[in-house]
């Protein structure tokens, strides 16, 4: 090979690894990431609240929920469902930031169960739900857990279902497994009628959306909360 082509190819190789890395930034700043010049490192930009974050709506008392996903005792006064998708950036700064207090002050206490309801919002984060039906009941948050920690990893990977494939490997989930997992409609419209009934009947726009429930109310929150807003309408919650 001539030293001219061997210089022609690197450059086309360098060129392609600089697209790569523009279009990959691109991508996290609008999924919510943003660049921090100190470390080199993308991180997770504040989330900013929904446009009527100051509202809080009511839900009829009636509301089927859906319940397949309870973390909490069963016989807790307050249920906080939460409304999510796996590709939410936002979503993940409630679990990796928020979530872990409400678990810490009402849940352990038996105060509170919370409820997940996956709400993917396009396709990589539907096969991330897909995935997560798949691993064994006891291990389905902590598996949550990790999509959501690694949520940039696999969101921007060249080939996001394998590396999606690769962590439900370290939950059990051999590939011939996971592969009819990502091809399971019985699942997939399950997790779509939930999509669709939140989507219709309780106005959901965007996630994360949350319900506070209790005997007495159902308050609708749409958009990320910090964790005093949330131990604020709980409190009330339990104060009925």
């Amino acid at each position: 090979m001539k030293f001219e082509d061997i210089i022609k190819k690197i450059s086309a190789i360098l060129a392609g690894i600089v697209v790569y890395f523009f279009m990959a930034g691109f991508y996290l700043n609008s999924k919510g990431f943003e660049y921090d010049a100190n470390t080199g490192n993308f991180i997770i930009r504040q989330a900013q609240a929904a446009e009527d974050a100051t509202k809080i709506h009511s839900v009829p008392l009636n509301f089927a929920f859906p319940q397949d996903h309870v973390f909490g005792r069963h016989t807790a006064p307050v249920t906080l469902y939460e409304y999510s998708s796996f590709g939410c950036s936002h979503c993940a700064d409630f679990h990796l930031e928020v979530l872990p207090k409400i678990i810490k002050k009402y849940v352990n206490e038996g105060k509170v169960r919370t409820v997940f309801v996956p709400l993917p919002l396009d396709k990589n984060s539907m096969n991330a739900a897909l995935l997560a039906e798949c691993v064994a009941p006891d291990k389905y948050f902590s598996f949550a857990e990790v999509l959501f920690k690694k949520q940039r990893d696999w969101s921007i990977a060249f080939d996001p279902q394998k590396v999606l494939i690769q962590y439900a490997a370290l939950s059990g989930i051999n590939n011939d497994k996971a592969a009819a997992c990502l091809k399971d409609d019985i699942t997939a419209a399950r997790i779509l009628k939930d999509r669709e009934t939140g989507l219709k009947e309780l106005k959901i726009s965007g996630t994360p959306s949350f319900v506070v429930s209790s005997r007495k109310r159902n308050d609708m929150v749409y958009g990320y909360r910090s964790f005093d807003f949330f131990d604020s309408l709980i409190a009330e919650h339990l104060e009925e």
